[in-house]
């Protein structure tokens, strides 16, 4: 059979009505069994609800599925559906819509891209991207809003750091916002002044909430296209499921709207944002484990500790090693973090903390160590995202208190530009320290933090075992002891994400009674040059059976 018959003929059971028993041969199939073990496979079947029937070799999966569809995938390598533990699903969608100044390498290119951005969205009222990051640039300093009114002054324009936490406003902007020099720094954020006290553009963390505020709201068809843009991309980089890290009212309503309709191409693993009004309306009836066959699950919450480190906004136990003057932000007190912790916690979540710098980890590892016992919730696997620079010390306190370390492996190589500057050759010894984590018996689970990184979760396994750029640099590795070899990098995306998330029993590997959620890639993971992982392309994306990615 051709490939491009294989193609038409799954696409014909792409979100349709069920079908029959399927089976797919000639595979070059791979996927870890619940030790861990990676196994090898020539066929997979599965039933038409896409469940896995059996796999193995190709005379005893026919016998277990003597009716079945037969498609031949001419050896090309099947893995299981890959797991983003930590990304952004409607920010992503606003990304692919917004500016995107993520490509520039000066601030100069950057002006540039915002001038014609202005150009070429004469309607907007606001001008909205993200990207940007002085680091890249060598700019030795943030940018300010009198370089930004050089590109874009008749209107307000608001452009989020790469991170996601600082932004950098125009003088319109700035001026909607009420932001004047009298204007104090609000609890975890910091309003970037000049010598004289005047806000420069670029606000740090919580203080990023005086523009956010008075943006125009997005309504429910904005949000549908976005989450539409987002899910085509997810499906089309190999991800089948996704850890939503920190979700709104109308998010929730969207993703079982699409689960209900057939229209959600990948699982989604919600956390709610905070503990305030949206977790009061959507923790009423408490966590819900499983919704529309395992396509939606709200049974998490996400809260923050600190900020990024890009910034200096992630909370150090001691200064930066390069701005003698600053520890960064922790974003509340002990006390005040502990009881949002305590308040999911006694209502059944699973408690997710971004926590980046060493003493915003320590803090949110001292409130676990409290509160685990007292509310008897170590079976939640609570979580910390992130778990950037962590004390050496503390690094055993996830495992003798049971947290998770979510942990995104191309923000080292995104950060290695300026990563060891910030903290000095004593403390990189713990960040990014996956190698340390393994060593302990942690169970990681990667993820993109999309749309700050690239979703594409083959960025992050090659990432993971080489420790270098898109450009395969540095050519030793950053810091290479701490890197994974690729089964390991292979099962933070797969199974540890899938446990994680309470669902290594039904996703995370290929076995029977499992959802047949898989990709059929264009190279075999297991035995390419692993400077060559980053180029892995997707040819075809299923989720519970139905195709919903073919590759044009």
């Amino acid at each position: 059979m051709r490939l491009s018959t294989l193609f038409a003929l799954a696409s014909l059971g792409a979100l349709s009505a069920a079908h029959a028993d399927t089976v797919i041969d000639r595979a070059n199939g791979y996927t870890l069994n619940s030790k861990g073990e990676l196994v090898h496979f020539v066929s997979l079947a599965f039933d038409d609800k896409g469940k896995i029937i059996a796999l193995g070799g190709a005379p005893e999966v026919a016998a277990k599925a003597p009716k079945a569809r037969h498609i031949d995938m001419q050896g090309k390598t099947v893995l299981p559906g890959l797991i983003d533990a930590h990304g952004h699903v409607f920010s992503l969608g606003d990304m692919l819509t917004q500016l995107d100044l993520s490509g520039t390498t000066s601030l100069a290119d950057a002006l540039k891209a915002a001038a014609a951005y202005a150009r070429a969205n004469p309607s907007q009222a606001w001008l909205r991207g993200r990207g940007w990051n002085q680091e890249i640039w060598k700019l030795g300093r943030f940018p300010t809003a009198a370089e930004l009114d050089g590109a874009v002054a008749d209107r307000p324009m608001w452009l989020a750091r790469v991170d996601g936490h600082a932004g950098w406003a125009n003088s319109r902007a700035l001026q909607l916002a009420g932001i004047t020099k009298s204007t104090p720094d609000p609890a975890g954020g910091k309003i970037m002044r000049d010598a004289s006290g005047n806000a420069t553009g670029v606000l740090v963390d919580a203080a990023k909430d005086l523009v956010e505020k008075v943006l125009p709201k997005q309504g429910e068809a904005e949000a549908r296209i976005a989450l539409d843009r987002s899910l085509a991309e997810i499906a089309r980089v190999g991800l089948t499921s996704v850890h939503d890290a920190g979700i709104e009212v109308g998010n929730d309503a969207l993703f079982r709207d699409y689960a209900d309709h057939g229209k959600l191409t990948a699982r989604i693993y919600a956390m709610i944002g905070g503990t305030e009004r949206d977790f009061d309306q959507l923790s009423k009836k408490g966590p819900l484990k499983s919704y529309a066959d395992d396509m939606y699950a709200l049974r998490a919450v996400k809260l923050y500790s600190d900020g990024a480190l890009g910034s200096r906004g992630a909370a150090m136990l001691e200064p930066y090693s390069d701005e003698k003057t600053s520890h960064g932000l922790l974003f509340h007190t002990d006390a005040d973090l502990r009881a949002m912790m305590q308040k999911a916690m006694k209502k059944g979540y699973q408690v997710n903390v971004h926590a980046i710098g060493d003493a915003g980890n320590h803090q949110v590892l001292e409130g676990f160590e409290q509160l685990v016992p007292k509310t008897a919730t170590s079976g939640l696997r609570h979580r910390i995202e992130h778990a950037q620079v962590v004390a050496l010390a503390d690094i055993p306190r996830f495992r003798d208190i049971g947290i998770i370390p979510s942990m995104q492996p191309t923000h080292a190589t995104s950060d290695m530009n300026m990563a060891e500057q910030r903290v000095g050759a004593e403390r990189i010894k713990g960040a990014y320290a996956w190698r340390t984590f393994l060593k302990q018996g942690s169970h990681i689970a990667c993820g993109s933090d999309f749309p700050v990184e690239a979703p594409n979760p083959f960025y992050g396994i090659h990432a993971a075992v080489t420790r270098q750029d898109a450009k395969n640099q540095p050519a030793a590795g950053w810091h290479a002891d701490q890197a994974m070899n690729v089964r390991e990098a292979f099962r933070c995306f797969t199974l540890d994400a899938a446990y994680a998330a309470h669902q290594e029993n039904v996703v995370g590997s290929l076995e029977a009674g499992k959802w047949a959620d898989f990709i059929v890639v264009d190279r075999d993971l297991f035995t390419i040059p692993a400077s060559d992982i980053r180029k892995t392309v997707v040819l075809q994306t299923w989720v519970a059976g139905r195709q919903v990615y073919p590759k044009k």
